[in-house]
Order: structure tokens, then sequence, then C-alpha cells
């Protein structure tokens, strides 16, 4: 599961001796040495990100804030991403210098970049306080929720000087977004477990976009209660909820075989009524702007549940 299973690797590159970090940081410097603050633009979680010009050399963090900023009109401004940043198909031709859970912060530096954009709650806290003691800007993307989404690429275009492209295609993102709510607003209600992966089982909590998205279809989270992005559960916990749908979010393969061991519990209202379903489509997980049409494919999923 790339989702949570890559957090086991890659650790080495961001926890390097302290001589070692201590160049790099003096190298970072340099770098940045003349920011004087001449451009400054405020990013996703309101804080402010000071520049000496809009930013041309972008290194992206996160799949989600990769294809954001393609969205956004200024693809061709990062010079480097980390993996699974695969959207759009140009975001795959980029140069990797490591995961959501640590990077070759050697590559980070000799690319001088003018900003590197992380994503809160994916890109590790622990990467984005290495790339900060590096003394290098950090732009922050956040979203919670499907409408997030087009202010943030809006954003992402000041921070470019792409904002013309940035703010059509945001108009774009909001008015299909809209149009996918009067879709579904008013379907009868339906209580999902939305399940990212087995033996433990993990779900979505409250705070993940996908709630969102299921609320968008018409449906509620089963454990939207639950304050974590990707809760832990007990099959007991499971039985207790007595969820009407199950969605199963991986690989067809791998969804399908854990969806076979859901009919072991044919007590289940998801079970009994096989409202058991595979949703393969991962730009929901990844949290770029095809996120929306992800959504969409995932209400035809719970439609054929009403």
């Amino acid at each position: 599961m790339q989702r949570l299973g890559a957090q086991a690797r890659h650790r080495h590159l961001s926890l390097r001796a302290p001589c070692v970090a201590t160049l790099l940081c003096l190298i970072a410097a340099q770098v940045v040495a003349a920011t004087a603050g001449a451009f400054s633009i405020t990013d996703d979680t309101g804080q402010p990100v000071a520049l000496t010009r809009p930013a041309a050399r972008i290194v992206a963090l996160a799949p989600g804030a990769t294809a954001l900023l393609f969205a956004a009109g200024a693809g061709d401004r990062i010079v480097a991403t980390i993996e699974y940043a695969d959207e759009p198909d140009a975001a795959r031709r980029l140069p990797r210098i490591g995961d959501v859970q640590a990077i070759d912060l050697e590559r980070l530096v000799a690319l001088r970049p003018d900003v590197v954009v992380v994503t809160e709650g994916i890109t590790s806290p622990l990467v984005i306080e290495r790339v900060r003691g590096l003394h290098l800007s950090v732009y922050a993307t956040r979203y919670s929720r499907l409408d997030d989404i087009a202010p943030s690429v809006a954003r992402l275009g000041r921070l470019a000087d792409t904002a013309d492209v940035a703010e059509a295609a945001a108009a774009r993102l909001a008015g299909t977004l809209a149009a996918l709510r009067r879709q579904y607003a008013g379907r009868g209600p339906l209580e999902v477990l939305y399940q990212v992966w087995n033996r433990p089982i993990y779900s979505i909590g409250g705070p993940h976009i996908v709630t969102d998205a299921l609320a968008t279809c018409g449906a509620h989270n089963a454990f939207a209660d639950q304050r974590v992005a990707a809760p832990a559960l007990g099959i007991e916990a499971v039985i207790a909820r007595n969820p009407d749908v199950i969605v199963v979010s991986a690989p067809r393969a791998v969804a399908s075989a854990w969806v076979e061991e859901w009919r072991k519990f044919p007590r289940l209202a998801a079970t009994a009524n096989d409202r058991l379903y595979v949703f393969d489509d991962p730009r929901l997980d990844r949290m770029g702007p095809a996120a929306i049409e992800a959504t969409a494919n995932l209400c035809r999923i719970l439609d054929a549940a009403r």
C-alpha cells in the first residue's frame, strides 16, 4: 500500500550525520542568501512565503502537489518530484529525489529550487523540517475537502506567475465539482466503510478528503468520527457499525481478494446485500485535481448500491 507502506523506506537520507547536514545548510544558505522578500505569497495554510521573484524552479514533494502545479500551468517549472507523482502523464518524465517519507537532501540543494512545494498531511513532517532547516522556501498545499482544490490551483498560479492559466483551470474544476454535487444531491443515505488496507484494516477518518467525496455522492463515511486520516480498525468495530456498503480502494487484484474476505461475515449488511465494491482509481487518494473526476467514478459505484 503506497499510502502507508512507504513509511518504512528510504529514511537514511533524512537522517544524515551532523557534519553533512551542516555542510548542506551552508550550501543552501548561499543559494537563498539573496532572498529579501521582494515577492511574497500566502500558501494554503495561511503562512507567508517570501521569494525574490515568482518561482521559476520548483521541487514538488507530493504527488498531489505535482498534479496541482501542472493544472496551474506550472509544469515546466518543476525541476524534480517524488515517487508516485504520475499525474498528468508529463509528470512521469520528471526526476525523482525520494518519496513522501524521505528525500535526497544533497540532490535537493543541488537543484537550487526557488521554492519547495509540500502537502500537509502527505509529505512527512520530518522531511518538511529538514527542508526548512536548509533555509529553503517551503510552500504548503492543504486540502481536506474537494472544494479546497480549485483555490489551491489558483494560488499556485500566483506562486509561479501563471495566474491566467491557473484561474481558468480553477474555474473549470469548481464548475465540475458544483455540477457533481447537484447531480447527487438528495440521494438516499448510505453508510460506507471505505477500506484502504487489510490486516490490520485501515479505513479513512473525518479529516480525509475521501469523507467529503462520499458526502458528495450522497453517502456517509461510517468512521467519519475518527479524527485521524487513516484509522486502524478491528473487525469488531466494523461489525458494530454494520455499514450498508464496503468500498475497497486498492489495485483490482488485491481489492478483489479483500472483498472475498468480507464474505466470511454474512451478517454484515454490506455482505448480506452483496454491496461489496472494488474502487481502483488511485487519483482520489493522491489528492490532485483529478480527485474530482475520481469522485464521479466513486459516485457511480455507490449509485449501484441504491
